[in-house]
């Protein structure tokens, strides 16, 4: 007993003189004051989101966001650049205005798609149609001829506006059973008619505009109250526009109720040829080892149906933030600290698989890269990505950070390396350690990601400044680190279709001419 005493004494004086040793660290103490008193997370939100607006890849508000960046890492005394990767298909958005004119007058809430071609300038008045059931695609083929001079609803009538939370809070649940069910059997046809008609959600715009309807009208229900998912479109002359559910529901029933409704759809928006993209990247120079590199990661392009405040302005700010601080608070870095802003990750990891591409020197001195993107919440979850010793080094420097911080963070060593999904996954198929800062969910998926909702609004600045508190010191930290941190790779699980262990991704290649190869 008198044994286990004394090594409990041990232990707790070992932790005091640890936590003793947190307080007292004087670059830590800089960081949370600054941080806490001096936050300037509400000016960078409301000038980037509010300001400058959504960032799709291709348009002047994107350029216009790689510039503000240049300018605002300026005005911090820390050197940034905008470096060109590739080429986008330029595009600006202009006023989208959707009404029905017929059986009666209503104003409609929705948008034109991404890249979607405009109408003329008085817009385009036609009768709606809907796509007809067929028993194979040489059905489809005579029904096609009908569409010449229609706008045609593309997307499956959903049973019910109200997500199932709204349900399971209110309905029996034999109600909500049977809407379950009439709604998987409502799906199920809709898929296999699709099916028969041999076209897919891709396929289906381009032969219908060459069968010559005049517009493709679209609703992509994100499942929660008054969100729809916006993305791009897929005709080269006709407008794409989406439309609410509620309006998309109510047009879907007149149509098949035999009133033949007609919208008026006025789409502006130019096409502007080729436009270059960028990466923004911003530096603190290393003081003794230069050539290695902590990186802070978040991609600055969005989708544009809401400001891309979640998806992903509230990483982008994390990590401007986090710049900010450790230049006042720790100017003078072992290692160079790297900030990348990478561009056109929402069409496939585009800007950082440039630059890893184009910077093997730099992959190969990466010390850590901090990746935060899915969302305004706190960090919740960090895991080793797959690199075996992980753990050595990551336990080491969150013991740094505030217990407040680090108690809602579950790690999980030694995890295994992404295949995809946001921009630490381009480092780690280079073998670089890159790490996801992953948030809590704030309903994220639902009412956010990709949505006409993702505004300024969403943002919860409290756990937006927590990230940024923890993303500079473990900046701070891993720059301090004594050693280079450890690549080894875990034996990753079973691949399910060879049963042997699964392979470490790859590097792949960015597209560099997104959008051009009809240019």
């Amino acid at each position: 007993m008198l044994r286990k005493t004394s090594l409990l004494i041990t232990l707790l004086l070992a932790n005091s003189v640890f936590l003793l040793a947190q307080e007292q660290d004087p670059v830590v103490q800089a960081i949370l004051k600054e941080a806490n008193e001096n936050s300037q997370l509400e000016t960078l939100g409301h000038e980037l989101m509010d300001g400058i607006g959504p960032r799709l890849v291709g348009t002047p508000q994107m350029k216009k966001a790689h510039d503000w960046a240049v300018a605002k890492y300026a005005g911090w005394g820390i050197s940034a650049k905008n470096e060109q990767w590739g080429e986008w298909k330029g595009w600006e958005r202009g006023i989208s205005h959707i009404d029905m004119v017929y059986p009666r007058v209503q104003s409609l809430q929705g948008t034109q798609l991404a890249w979607s071609p405009a109408t003329p300038k008085k817009g385009t008045t036609a009768e709606l149609v809907v796509l007809p059931m067929v028993k194979d695609s040489m059905e489809f083929v005579k029904w096609l001829p009908t569409v010449k001079g229609k706008m045609v609803m593309v997307s499956k009538l959903e049973p019910t506006g109200r997500p199932d939370y709204n349900w399971e809070e209110f309905a029996t649940e034999k109600s909500f059973e049977k809407m379950k069910q009439e709604r998987d059997e409502m799906d199920k046809a809709w898929n296999a008619n699709m099916k028969s008609m041999g076209y897919n959600s891709r396929t289906l715009p381009e032969a219908l505009e060459a069968a010559g309807a005049v517009g493709i009208i679209a609703s992509y229900w994100s499942k929660g109250f008054g969100v729809n998912k916006i993305f791009s479109a897929r005709t080269k002359k006709i407008p794409t526009v989406d439309l609410e559910l509620e309006d998309y529901g109510m047009l879907y029933r007149l149509v098949e109720s035999g009133q033949k409704p007609q919208i008026h759809v006025v789409a502006e928006s130019k096409d502007l040829g080729v436009s270059p993209t960028f990466n923004t990247i911003a530096e603190i120079k290393g003081s003794e080892k230069p050539d290695e590199y902590v990186i802070l990661s978040a991609h600055f392009d969005s989708w544009d149906g809401g400001t891309g405040a979640t998806d992903n302005g509230t990483g982008t700010l994390v990590m401007m933030e986090a710049m900010r601080i450790l230049k006042k608070a720790y100017p003078n870095p072992k290692r160079t600290i790297l900030v990348g802003h990478w561009g056109s990750e929402e069409q496939g990891l585009n800007g950082s698989r440039a630059y890893v591409e184009d910077h093997p020197e730099i992959v190969a001195g990466v010390q850590a890269v901090f990746n935060q993107d899915n969302g305004t919440g706190r960090v919740v979850r960090i895991t080793g990505g797959g690199f075996l010793n992980a753990y050595d080094y990551l336990g080491k420097w969150l013991h740094a950070v505030p217990k407040e911080i680090t108690d809602e963070i579950e790690t999980s060593f030694p995890g295994t390396p992404a295949r995809g999904g946001s921009d630490y996954a381009s480092f780690q198929a280079a073998g670089a350690p890159a790490f996801s800062l992953s948030s809590l969910n704030w309903s994220y998926w639902n009412y956010t990601w990709h949505t006409n909702r993702d505004t300024y609004d969403k943002i919860i600045f409290d756990d937006v400044r927590n990230n940024a508190i923890l993303t500079a010191i473990l900046a701070y930290m891993a720059s301090e680190y004594p050693e280079k941190t450890d690549r080894a790779k875990a034996i990753l699980p079973l691949d399910d279709s060879t049963g042997e262990p699964a392979e470490w991704p790859s590097p792949r290649s960015p597209e560099r001419k997104g959008g051009l190869e009809d240019n």
